[in-house]
């Protein structure tokens, strides 16, 4: 396992964007893969990446696909660069595709003490300033955080159908993205944790870790069932 300490000494990291994009979008209701669903005019990860490319501190942009993905250069012709990487590895987990994600920042030159920000490709509405605002609060943080809003709703259990009991939403959070840590941390942490994880900072907490929490706000949200495309394309539309 690769110590969160194994790092070189003044030599200054750099951060790398990793987006996971291998998935079909199950739960979305869309025909084919939902990162490619058109909104407010384009589809919906070329938001995400237009965002991420207009980040001043990021080295690179890795996007990680399925194997047979045949759509992204015809969807997506504008992400091009030498700062706008594509890699066809990705598995049948968020956690496995991450992960030869992170084997392919290695590849090309990253380094264990390097940052990486892994951010959900249908967190179509990311800002450039809040991950610019990840970034500085996590920069001098030994473990990294993650982008998240503090709950106001009342939350309640279930049992078939029927309220069991309410939980108490004090410091309780909604986890988002980016979730920013050392490659040389996650990595292990990933190996650690299994594939039935669905966020990288509970892995880095299954290590015994605790990662910041950066507050971010609600239009951040990932596009999960079929009500929440016209939400975001009208949030898209308003935008300047």
């Amino acid at each position: 396992m690769m110590s969160q300490n194994n790092y070189t000494v003044g030599v200054q990291p750099r951060c790398y964007a990793l987006v996971p994009a291998a998935g079909i979008g199950s739960r979305s209701g869309a025909e084919g893969p939902k990162q490619y669903v058109p909104l407010a005019g384009r589809p919906m990860m070329a938001h995400t990446l237009s965002a991420l490319a207009r980040v001043p501190g990021l080295a690179a942009t890795l996007v990680v696909l399925a194997p047979d993905d045949d759509l992204f250069e015809g969807a997506m012709p504008e992400f091009v660069g030498e700062t706008s990487w594509l890699a066809r590895c990705g598995g049948a987990s968020r956690a496995e595709t991450v992960a030869n994600g992170l084997r392919e920042l290695l590849a090309r030159g990253a380094q264990p003490h390097d940052w990486v920000l892994v951010h959900d490709a249908a967190r179509c509405l990311l800002r450039p300033e809040w991950v610019e605002r990840l970034i500085t609060a996590c920069e001098a943080d030994e473990v990294g955080g993650l982008l998240a809003q503090p709950l106001a709703d009342t939350l309640k259990a279930s049992n078939q159908g029927r309220v069991a009991s309410t939980i108490s939403r004090a410091e309780k959070w909604a986890a988002q993205t980016p979730q920013m840590f050392r490659l040389g941390l996650l990595m292990p942490a990933l190996a650690h944790a299994g594939e039935s994880i669905t966020d990288e900072a509970s892995a880095i907490e299954a290590l015994g870790h605790s990662p910041l929490l950066v507050e971010c706000s609600i239009e951040n949200f990932k596009v999960t069932w079929p009500e929440d495309f016209a939400l975001a394309e009208r949030l898209l539309s308003t935008r300047s």
